[in-house]
C-alpha cells in the first residue's frame, strides 16, 4: 500500500517555501480548535445568499505517478444563488457539467471518461475547504490541535479524528493521517490541507472575494510528487439571466438533488472495486473491524466525496478511503434520470487465523 499509513502528513513541510497572503494582518488566531474553525467560517461560506453573482475560472493540470505532466482541464464555476448555479470541467478526454436551477431541478451533461477523484476535489477545495458542521459534532469527532513549522513560520494544524473504541494499547494518531486543517499564523485563512492521509493540498496567492478567501493557486501533492494544480484565472460578476446557467435540451434533469440509499443497493451498482490493503501497524496490533464511510456518488457514477464515521484504528481508515475513492458505480437511475446517491460503504477487515 502506498507509503502515507506510516508517513502520513510530515512531507507536506518540507514542501518550498509557502507564498504570501495578500490580505491584511490580524489578530493572533485563537489557542481552541473550534474556535479557530468558527473564525474561519464567514470568510469561506460561497453559499451566502447576500453574495453577488459571480463566476469563476481556472485552468488545472494533472499529472502521472512520477509527478509528470499528462492532462489538462479547466474548471468553471457560474453562481446566482444557493439554489442556482453551475459546475463544468473540461479536458480532452472528458467533459462534466452540471446545473442546478432556480425551478429546483439538477440537470446533468457529460462525455467520455468519468473524471477523477481529485478533479472533484478541486471544486470542494476551491469552494468549501473547511470541514461541514456534522464533522465538528464533539459526540462524534476529537480535534487536536498542534504548531508546525512551514515556510519560515509556524502554523497552527488541527485534525479532525473521529471517535474510536478503546483498544488494549494506544496508538498516537499521526498529524495528517484524518483530515488536517492548518491556518496561517495570524489569518484565519487555510494554507494547508490534507486528504486520505497522503494526499496534501497546499493554498497560495490567496485573494478577497466578496470578503471570502479564496487560493489562486492550489497544488495537490501525493507524498512528494505533484498530482493536480490549479490557478484561477479570471474572477468577475455574473448576470443572473446569463445563458449559461440554462441548461441545453439535451440534459439529463431530476427534481431530487440527491437521493439516500442504503449500503447494500449502492453496492449492487459497483462495477470498479479496489481492494484495500490491510495496513501492517493494524497487522501488529492485531486489530480488525469495519470501518464505516459517507459517501457521495454523482450522477457520472463516480465517488465525488468521502468522510470517514467510524473506524477501529486510524491506519484503517486512511486504507479504506484511499481504496474506496476509486471506485466507481453505474448511475443510479430514478424515473430514467440518473440522480446524486449518498450512502454508506462498510470496509471489513478480518486478520487470517494462523
Amino acid at each position: 500500500m502506498r507509503a502515507f499509513i506510516t508517513c502520513a502528513f510530515i512531507f507536506i513541510f518540507a514542501l518550498p517555501g509557502l507564498s504570501q497572503t495578500n490580505v491584511s494582518a490580524a489578530p493572533v488566531l485563537p489557542k481552541d480548535p473550534r474556535a479557530v474553525f468558527a473564525a474561519a467560517a464567514p470568510f469561506y461560506d460561497f453559499t451566502d445568499a447576500t453574495l453577488k453573482p459571480w463566476h469563476l475560472k481556472a485552468t488545472y493540470q494533472l499529472y502521472d505517478e512520477k509527478g509528470n505532466p499528462a492532462e489538462q482541464g479547466t474548471y468553471e464555476y457560474w453562481w446566482v444563488s444557493p439554489h442556482v448555479y453551475r459546475n463544468t470541467w473540461t479536458r480532452p478526454n472528458a467533459t462534466h457539467t452540471d446545473w442546478h436551477t432556480a425551478e429546483g431541478t439538477h440537470a446533468y451533461l457529460a462525455t467520455g471518461e468519468r473524471l477523477k477523484y481529485l478533479e472533484y476535489k478541486l471544486q470542494s477545495a476551491l469552494l468549501s475547504p473547511l470541514p461541514d458542521t456534522e464533522d465538528l459534532d464533539p459526540a462524534k469527532t476529537r480535534l487536536d490541535r498542534e504548531m508546525v513549522s512551514a515556510g519560515g513560520s509556524k502554523m497552527p494544524c488541527i485534525m479532525v479524528i473521529p471517535l474510536m473504541p478503546q483498544h488494549g494499547q494506544t496508538q498516537a494518531v499521526p498529524l495528517g493521517l484524518f483530515p488536517t486543517y492548518c491556518f496561517d499564523s495570524r489569518l484565519p485563512v487555510l494554507r494547508v490541507t490534507n486528504s486520505m492521509g497522503n494526499v496534501a493540498m497546499e493554498y497560495d496567492n490567496i485573494a478577497k472575494v466578496q470578503n471570502r478567501y479564496l487560493a489562486r493557486e492550489i497544488v495537490f501533492y501525493e507524498g512528494k510528487h505533484k498530482i493536480l494544480s490549479a490557478t484561477v484565472d479570471t474572477i468577475g460578476g455574473l448576470a443572473p439571466s446569463d445563458p449559461a446557467l440554462t441548461p441545453p435540451p439535451a440534459t439529463s434533469v431530476t427534481k431530487l438533488d440527491k437521493v439516500n440509499l442504503s449500503g447494500a443497493v449502492a453496492v449492487g451498482n459497483l462495477i470498479k472495486k479496489e481492494t484495500p490493503v490491510y495496513p501492517q501497524d493494524a497487522i501488529d496490533a492485531h486489530i480488525s473491524g469495519l470501518v464505516i464511510l459517507k459517501a457521495t456518488i454523482g450522477m457520472d457514477g463516480g465517488i465525488h466525496d468521502l468522510r470517514v464515521v467510524s473506524t477501529p484504528w486510524p491506519s484503517l481508515a486512511a486504507s479504506a478511503l484511499w481504496a474506496v475513492s476509486r471506485w466507481e458505480y453505474k448511475p443510479y437511475m430514478l424515473n430514467g434520470d440518473p440522480v446524486e446517491v449518498e450512502t454508506t460503504v462498510n470496509v471489513t477487515y478480518t486478520l487470517e487465523r494462523n
